[in-house]
């Protein structure tokens, strides 16, 4: 690892992809070699588009980084890893169909470029490669957790369709949402690094822990900057989320705290999806107005503290600084 000032002044990502460089390249080979197929070129074509796309690799990071941490010296990490990202990038292709979304990570997504019947199918091909690849490691511990991460973001995402739309949605219902669709894949990435370093199971508690608390901190700024960031932050289009008439933590707290003009204007633009020119940018006013930007960008900051603080039961070493500092990274986007 570079001790540089210039290495000092990068991302704590970039710093974390540095130091994990030669297990990211030993993923990116396993990645391209199991989404090959020899009977479906589609296949390879949809999940390069998306996975060769430039996203972080956070997630398989930080399974590489959490077994890393606790001494870990073989190879199964690499599998997890890349299941991670098989995980990820199936429910990204499945989440661009359900929001009908136009741009991934600064792309046309693979729906518009081919139809939702590909990218549905493709989805489900991923799910399958991850299933294989996890049984390969041959712990039936890894395979629960993993195979509970999975139907935890699916049943996050159901609960979702069924709470957006509707301004009875409170904050609860919002970390449940969040929990599920965002978190779940998080903790798993982080906790089965601990387990198949065979770490003492407080340990393995402290990864899960901090990969709870980091992914929940994640998706509340992915949240915030919908109304007020940049594409390039954020990987989609500003505005999606209103348009998609989703009820994130901003939205509730300023639909709590609306006079009767404003509640009526949530409900035309949110329950009833009558939106018009000027809408985002009334509905971006109001937020800051009523403070809820500074609300939930509070309860993010919030949730960094929990994952900084699991940290702490685990061994201090130059890469569990890094993940500290990812969190701090993390709500840093709103700061």
């Amino acid at each position: 690892m570079d001790g540089s000032g210039e290495a000092k002044a990068k991302a704590p990502q970039d710093r974390l992809a540095d130091w994990l460089a030669e297990d990211m390249a030993a993923v990116n080979r396993l990645i391209r070699d199991r989404m090959a197929s020899e009977h479906a070129p589609r296949i390879p074509e949809v999940t390069a588009h998306l996975i060769e796309a430039g996203g972080k690799r956070l997630r398989p990071m930080l399974t590489l980084a959490a077994a890393r941490m606790l001494g870990y010296a073989g190879t199964d990490h690499l599998k997890l890893a890349a299941t991670v990202e098989f995980i990820h990038t199936a429910t990204l292709l499945h989440d661009d169909v359900v929001d009908e979304s136009q741009r991934r990570r600064g792309r046309p997504t693979a729906n518009l470029l081919w139809d939702n019947k590909s990218s549905v199918l493709v989805g489900d091909y991923l799910f399958s490669r991850s299933f294989q690849l996890m049984v390969e490691t041959g712990s039936l511990r890894v395979l629960d957790i993993l195979a509970n991460a999975s139907a935890t973001i699916a049943e996050g995402e159901v609960l979702q369709l069924t709470a957006a739309q509707d301004l009875r949605t409170d904050e609860r219902i919002y970390l449940q949402v969040v929990r599920g669709k965002t978190a779940a894949l998080f903790s798993a990435a982080t906790e089965v690094g601990g387990v198949i370093a065979g770490a003492p199971e407080p340990q393995v508690r402290a990864l899960f822990d901090y990969g709870d608390a980091l992914g929940i901190a994640f998706q509340i700024v992915d949240d915030i900057l919908d109304y007020g960031g940049t594409d390039a932050v954020i990987g989609k289009n500003t505005g999606d989320d209103f348009r998609e008439r989703k009820l994130t933590l901003p939205v509730i707290y300023a639909v709590a705290k609306a006079d009767a003009d404003e509640r009526a204007f949530w409900v035309r633009v949110i329950e009833k999806g009558d939106q018009q020119d000027g809408d985002l940018d009334r509905a971006t006013a109001i937020l800051k107005s009523r403070g809820a930007i500074d609300h939930a960008r509070n309860v993010a900051l919030g949730w960094a503290e929990r994952s900084r603080q699991a940290l702490c039961n685990l061994p201090e070493s130059e890469l569990r600084a890094m993940l500290s500092e990812l969190a701090d990274y993390v709500v840093g986007r709103v700061a």
